[in-house]
């Protein structure tokens, strides 16, 4: 394992692990967030959207052939480990199908990445922060995410 955690190369590695299986997806959460709205935003993992409609089995195989350890597995997501120690949670909703096929293409370390809209990744956002059976300090970040998304970014030379 590498000395700390990589995003970069864990989305793109991610990215090629789908493509090994033609698995449509997109980037989604606070990396997307940090994309859309040209601020980086701390977050503790790499969450992609893949079709609802994948075969479980097929996308585990994948991504564990590409060197992904496979630490979680819930109804609606499938949790990794990539070599370097980043988590990477891959996200199957139904509601978020639509919002895959309509993903643009941004290039992250030189690599094609899908990315949800920035209109999808708000209505994402505004949805989770209404989950009244989400922990408040998750509310509370899609909150600020959609401020950001919004337009309310800081000026690098604004002060306290």
């Amino acid at each position: 394992m590498k000395d700390s955690p990589d995003k970069a190369a864990a989305l793109i590695e991610t990215a090629r692990a789908l493509e090994t299986i033609a698995l449509r997806h997109a980037l989604i959460g606070g990396v997307a967030v940090g994309l859309h709205s040209g601020v980086p935003r701390a977050t503790l993992d790499v969450d992609v959207a893949v079709l609802s409609t994948c075969a479980r089995p097929d996308l585990i195989h994948a991504m564990t052939q590409a060197g992904f350890q496979l630490v979680g597995e819930h109804p609606h997501s499938l949790n990794f480990r990539h070599r370097s120690g980043e988590p990477v949670q891959l996200a199957l909703d139904p509601a978020f199908d639509a919002m895959i096929e309509r993903a643009e293409t941004f290039d992250v370390g030189g690599a094609a990445i899908p990315v949800v809209r920035k209109e999808d990744l708000l209505t994402m956002k505004r949805r989770a922060a209404s989950d009244p059976a989400r922990r408040r300090s998750k509310a509370l970040r899609d909150q600020a995410d959609i401020e950001l998304l919004l337009g309310d970014v800081p000026d690098p030379d604004e002060g306290w």
